[in-house]
């Protein structure tokens, strides 16, 4: 698809970090952005300096998607989730305490079924629309996993547990939705500089960049989103999850 003034979007999570990285890649490039974030102060700060529009909604209640997806004031054919957390537990403590069940749960219910529920929602509403090129499409879906769904580390059983669900739900979710030309991807990022890394000390964000082969650095959001680019614009791009991770590979800690 061509993103410009007829290709309208949606981004979960839009209101920081990849998503806004995301949100502001696409109104560069003339699409009209509503921006879905819980945030509601940042959400309307960053909607009107991009000129896009911001809807409060909580991805974790299937009616808040709803209801944001009814008051849209613009037709949609890419849906991006990025809404996201990244919780630190140990399975067991140190002190032998079973990892704390309410973190977990709130993990996936964020990460994996907000997600879910976006991304089914918007194809929901996708289907309905006509067909837009000569193959029939009518829309693509985004979603962020992360390379924790391959290496997650000490302390991130919930967090690779709701990104390996991630990966786990592209290709069955493609396969369902080819015969309403809705494409469906993933993008795994590796160590980007969003606003919980950037909060660390510079030399720990030096460390954790030069982890990587090549480029040696964090990962700048705004690749993120020429990945989401790429993959909105090259049409056989479909039912796969991509490293975006400068060939790094995460040991155990």
């Amino acid at each position: 698809m061509h993103l410009g003034p007829d290709t309208g979007a949606i981004v979960s999570g839009g209101a920081s970090g990849l998503g806004e990285a995301t949100a502001r890649m696409l109104r560069i490039a003339g699409a009209p952005v509503t921006l879905l974030d819980r945030d509601g102060d940042r959400g309307r700060t960053i909607a009107e300096q991009i000129g896009a529009v911001f809807l409060e909604t909580d991805v974790t209640d299937p009616a808040s998607v709803a209801d944001a997806l009814s008051a849209l004031t613009h037709p949609f054919r890419l849906c991006v989730c990025c809404a996201g957390i990244a919780p630190g537990c140990l399975t067991v403590s140190r002190d032998g305490v079973a990892h704390d069940h309410a973190t977990f749960a709130r993990t996936i219910a964020i990460n994996l079924t907000g997600s879910f529920t976006v991304a089914t929602q918007a194809a929901a509403v996708m289907t309905a629309q006509a067909p837009f090129d000569h193959d029939a499409q009518r829309g693509a879906i985004i979603l962020t996993a992360s390379i924790a769904a391959f290496e997650g580390q000490i302390g991130q059983v919930a967090y690779g547990a709701s990104k390996g669900g991630i990966t786990g739900m592209v290709l069955p979710m493609a396969r369902d939705l080819a015969r309403h030309g809705i494409r469906v991807n993933a993008i795994a990022p590796g160590l980007f500089k969003t606003p919980m890394v950037a909060g660390l000390p510079d030399d720990v964000q030096a460390a954790l960049g030069a982890a990587a082969p090549y480029p040696p650095r964090l990962g700048d959001p705004a690749e993120f989103a020429q990945m989401v680019r790429s993959i909105a614009e090259n049409p056989m791009l479909n039912g796969t999850t991509i490293r975006l991770d400068g060939a790094i590979r995460l040991p155990p800690n």
